[in-house]
């Protein structure tokens, strides 16, 4: 028995790294799970990898037409939702002085429309009792430099865990944030320009009390725990997985 079994679930950036992981997770749980992401080739690697349980959407989650044939998709096979994670996101480097106006609408439109819309548009296919999971980050709580437009866009997911908690009380749905640390991704490497994990390690992992860059699977299964019932009492919480870099 696992404890997603028979829980539907819908991951967006599953095609690699922390959605990826998460989506693969799901289903080892027990769950079946679309995941989305903009890259076609990168979607079906990631089915192929996961095996079972999951249907790709080849979607942006910024754009609003691609949420609606998303969850048009989700209604036709399976009618409902348990489990949302919107986990699509972009991250871009500039300091205060540099920033574009086309880099900030890309933040904005990605990490916070797409999250907001993501969630909006799948309630209702949502059970009472469902799980919805963002994913911050911990540059929400910290001032790391060149990096004020993507932490602001973290922040705003906070923000929206503490709202969308008391506004979806009555149908006793979680919502919850997931806040990574340093963790091995394609992301973090194009944002610091790290071509491996040795070098990611030896740039950061001196600075983390627990002495390591964490890997996507560390955040897989701290969000399985949240879309599961084990977490049935935790809401409007934000959940760092950080080897402890933003608590000490």
């Amino acid at each position: 028995m696992g404890k997603l079994d028979g829980k539907v679930a819908v991951v967006t950036g599953g095609n690699g790294g922390i959605g990826f992981a998460a989506a693969k997770q799901f289903v080892e749980d027990g769950a079946y799970v679309f995941i989305t992401g903009r890259r076609k080739e990168e979607l079906e690697r990631a089915a192929k990898d996961i095996g079972k349980n999951v249907t790709t959407v080849q979607g942006d989650v910024s754009n609003l037409a691609d949420l609606d044939r998303l969850y048009a998709i989700v209604r036709e096979t399976k009618g409902h939702l348990d489990i949302v994670f919107a986990n699509a996101g972009i991250a871009e480097s500039a300091p205060l002085g540099s920033i574009t106006e086309a880099q900030f609408d890309r933040h904005f439109d990605i990490n916070v429309k797409g999250a907001l819309f993501t969630v909006q548009k799948a309630l209702p296919l949502l059970r009472d009792g469902a799980s919805i999971i963002l994913t911050s980050s911990i540059v929400g709580s910290k001032g790391f430099p060149a990096v004020s437009v993507y932490s602001a866009t973290k922040a705003a997911l906070r923000s929206f865990a503490r709202t969308w908690t008391t506004d979806l009380k009555e149908r006793k749905i979680r919502v919850n944030v997931v806040s990574p640390g340093s963790i091995d991704t394609p992301g973090l490497r194009g944002l610091r320009s790290a071509s491996s994990n040795d070098e990611l390690q030896a740039r950061y992992g001196a600075s983390i009390p627990l002495g390591r860059v964490g890997d996507p699977l560390d955040i897989a299964k701290a969000v399985s725990f949240l879309a599961s019932d084990d977490s049935s009492y935790v809401a409007g919480t934000e959940l760092f997985v950080d080897g402890g870099i933003a608590q000490v």
